[in-house]
């Protein structure tokens, strides 16, 4: 509830807690001409006092007590002699809450103390009412005089997480509501303003939540603008908002020109150039993603110069110096803390092995020795590890011992080893976690057996044509012909056939590196659960197909087939699923929702916890995990065109109207419209726990969004006249989206059903989605044979006489 009064404002929630109880909405109060008495009317329901407001009458701006004092004092008579009251001048109390950093550099220390000496002296916090309400005489908002927070210098070394000052501002008693405040920051350090709860008025208490960092007014001269918790659809904007509205818009939207500070809040567009770093070598030189050649969404932009040697290239920022994000989008201090955590938690399983590579010069030789780093630890040399340590710091997953002359580095144990250390290796687990696993959300219905490649012949010809034939898997069907497993919905496939098989030529060049493009058979058994019956293994000029073992060498070609399909999925799963459909795809609608809907728009106030931090984690994204020699590169198959491989299934797959978790379902065949069933939808695998508990998260985020849409456009006309929500979803898809932005799949956005769908899609991704594809990456690939993103040989074949003197390479557990 809470949530909701805050993000809905008091238009929705009419039921509010006793500091609230006096609402703009909840009161009347009229003062009559001559000599009739004050009358008060309460009618909860009512909107009608905000009504008056918003068209121009008199909404008494103190208290009913206060204003039978001063009723008497204030009356005058005017040119007829009739009996008229005087604006009275009164004093209103703001209670400002400023949240401390936890912790403060020796700089920060010392320019907050000098802020503290000079605030003494006049360079302090100025705030500014501005009422809802136009001045008839100046036709420019009414404003309160200005107000100095007090006791900033007092409270400056309060170690409390929060700080309340109280400031007093002096208005008349045709002031209005008020719906803005304006703050000045004259002092050197940006602070952190959290709320501002304004007292005195006879509507009640009055809330202006701002969670923003205001800057210095030596950094930005313009005065920070906040709005109250009321939401305001763009034509019902009071007179006395409306240019203030537009100006904040323009204040974040900047001009598109010169290189971005840190303290900026300016939101706008770039294409992803600055991926490489062919200033370092011409081997770290990246393409241009967005554009013709390379599809892709649009980031944020930074303004940085180009670099020396590719003018189209963008210089970038290497850890540790941070990268630009609008300065509200930056973490704070716990949120910086725990992502750093989970991010190492994700990669570090990674990068021990290849540490252990590079400092002992040698690979685990065993799955024993892959085990051991759950139970014993890796025997690191003293001194080693503390260099270690240095550029990997690490999270509490790792445990670090120090015995004498050794240390020894440990890993929390991943679930899917925690019960059953060979669950991993068993056929109804890799089967199973191709529904309930990390990445869910691949599997699809066979329609055509054998499977059909969508690549272009003309380039591939005849290598397209699947290896796969009946005989393959016939004896795995339960006694049912093909044929009939496919009427009766039984097969299904996770196909990564035409993602990799472009790019395998190039991948296989690289050094320790080596992959197939990979089909995986399934079969729905009686019981409901999933079989893998078949593997299939393209390389560009050749096929291969691998089925269930019937002996001890079978037995490890099928589980090193299997692996190189964990290998596929692991790549799919980060570089399309996660990064691009959960991360990227959603940055231009995050960016035009700032630029274009205002603070006071209901559905920006919608938005906005789904929005946060996502331009930060994206930020960090592009320094150090899909960067050239970045993580990614380092720890998958793919390498350096991991995000070609991104780039392509955005311009080949990703299609805005299929990102809803119903339209996905169906689009994949693993569900069938059916009006009868919950949803509206007939799952054909009926344990699917993706889709099972994601269509309770789907239809509730619906339900919620249809609720709250509802309320605010009641008539539908409303939706196609709303400028600013019609600028921003035109500004996503063709400034955002622009290498999509001629297709036909985009949905319109002219109704309530329309707005609906639009919105419980970008939430869905952002939340349930994004969740489903990101918090079991530790525990399922934690343990690195379960999901091996990086291979490094294909596999032999088992009938080759090998000559001992001419022994190839064992094939390397490392990854």
């Amino acid at each position: 509830m809470a949530l909701a009064k805050e993000i809905m404002g008091s238009r929705l929630i009419f039921e509010r807690s006793s500091s609230l109880a006096s609402s703009p909405f909840q009161s009347r109060l009229s003062i009559k001409k001559k000599t009739q008495r004050t009358q008060l009317s309460i009618n909860p329901f009512d909107l009608s006092p905000m009504k008056a407001a918003i068209s121009g009458g008199v909404v008494a701006a103190i208290s009913e007590d206060l204003v039978k004092t001063l009723r008497f004092k204030t009356l005058g008579r005017n040119q007829e002699n009739e009996e008229v009251e005087k604006a009275v001048q009164f004093k209103v109390r703001a209670v400002v809450t400023v949240r401390n950093k936890n912790k403060e550099d020796f700089k920060e220390t010392l320019v907050k103390h000098l802020d503290a000496f000079t605030d003494k002296i006049g360079r302090n916090v100025v705030l500014e009412l501005i009422s809802i309400q136009v001045d008839p005489k100046t036709n420019e908002p009414k404003k309160s005089k200005p107000a100095v927070l007090k006791d900033w210098s007092k409270k400056s070394n309060s170690k409390a997480e929060k700080v309340h000052y109280a400031a007093e501002f002096t208005v008349d008693s045709a002031f209005g509501l008020p719906g803005a405040i304006t703050v000045t920051n004259k002092h050197q350090k940006e602070f952190f303003l959290e709320n501002i709860t304004i007292e005195g008025f006879a509507c009640g208490p009055v809330h202006f939540p701002c969670n923003s960092w205001v800057q210095s007014q030596n950094d930005h001269p313009s005065k920070r603008i906040f709005f109250t918790n009321q939401p305001y659809l763009p034509s019902e904007t009071p007179s006395g908002l409306r240019t203030l509205r537009e100006q904040e818009l323009e204040n974040l939207r900047g001009n598109g020109k010169g290189e971005r500070k840190l303290s900026d809040r300016i939101y706008d567009f770039d294409v992803y150039n600055d991926i490489g770093n062919p200033d370092i070598s011409t081997e770290l030189a990246r393409p241009v993603f967005g554009g013709r050649e390379f599809p892709y969404p649009r980031r944020c932009r930074t303004g940085r110069r180009s670099t020396d040697t590719d003018l189209v290239s963008e210089r970038r920022v290497e850890k540790p110096l941070p990268m630009y994000v609008p300065r509200d989008e930056q973490f704070e201090e716990s949120k910086k803390n725990t992502f750093a955590a989970c991010r190492l938690k994700a990669v570090l399983h990674n990068l021990v092995p290849s540490l252990k590579a590079s400092i002992l010069a040698e690979d685990f030789a065993n799955f024993g020795e892959i085990d051991s780093l759950y139970k014993e630890g890796l025997l690191l040399k003293l001194g080693i590890q503390d260099d270690m340590f240095k550029k990997f710091p690490l999270p509490k997953i790792v445990t670090t011992l120090q015995k004498s002359s050794e240390g020894l580095l440990r890993y929390d144990t991943p679930k899917i080893v925690s019960k059953d250390k060979y669950a991993w290796l068993r056929d109804d687990e890799f089967a199973r976690q191709a529904i309930a696993g990390i990445n869910p959300v691949n599997i699809e219905r066979v329609t055509t057996y054998p499977p059909v490649s969508n690549l272009d012949r003309e380039i591939y010809g005849s290598h397209l044509d699947s290896a796969l034939t009946e005989d393959h898997i016939i004896g795995h069907l339960d006694g049912l012909s093909v044929q009939q497993a496919l009427e009766t919905n039984r097969l299904f496939m996770v196909d990564y056939h035409d993602t990799y098989l472009p790019f395998l030529d190039r991948i296989n060049a690289l050094d320790g590196r080596k992959a197939y493009a990979t089909r995986t058979i399934l079969f729905l058994t009686r019981l409901g659960t999933l079989k893998p019956v078949a593997i299939e293994l393209s390389l560009p000029k050749s096929k291969r197909v691998v089925t269930p073992p019937i002996d001890a060498t079978s037995h490890w070609t099928w589980q090193l087939a299997k692996a190189h399909v964990g290998s596929n999925d692991a790549g799919v799963h980060q570089l399309v699923n996660h990064w691009l459909r959960t991360h990227a795809c959603l940055e231009p609608f995050i960016l035009s929702a700032h630029r274009q809907l205002s603070a006071l728009h209901p559905i920006y106030k919608l938005l906005d916890p789904h929005m946060r931090y996502t331009l930060e984690i994206n930020a960090v994204a592009r320094q150090t995990l899909v960067s050239a020699d970045g993580v990614i590169e380092s720890c998958f198959t793919a390498g350096q065109y991991g995000l070609e491989i991104s780039a392509a299934a955005y311009k080949n797959q990703w299609r805005f109207d299929m990102e809803g978790l119903p339209a996905d379902l169906i689009r994949r065949g693993m569900a069938v419209p059916d009006p009868t069933q919950p949803h509206g939808l007939k799952l054909l695998v009926e344990d699917y726990p993706y889709a099972n508990d994601g269509l309770l998260l789907w239809s509730a985020i619906q339900t919620w969004v249809r609720t709250y849409v509802e309320r605010y456009y009641p008539n539908p006309n409303l939706v196609k006249t709303d400028k600013e929500l019609q600028a921003w979803y035109s500004e996503s898809i063709n400034v955002g989206h622009a290498d999509h932005r001629d297709a036909d799949w985009w949905p319109e956005l002219s109704t309530v059903d329309d707005l609906v769908s639009i919105i419980t899609t970008i939430v869905w991704l952002a939340s349930a989605q994004h969740a489903a594809l990101n918090f079991g990456q530790y525990p399922y690939g934690g343990y690195v044979p379960n999901r091996p993103p990086l291979m490094r040989q294909l596999i032999p074949d088992e009938f080759i006489d090998i000559d001992k003197e001419n022994e190839p390479t064992p094939l390397k557990l490392s990854w």
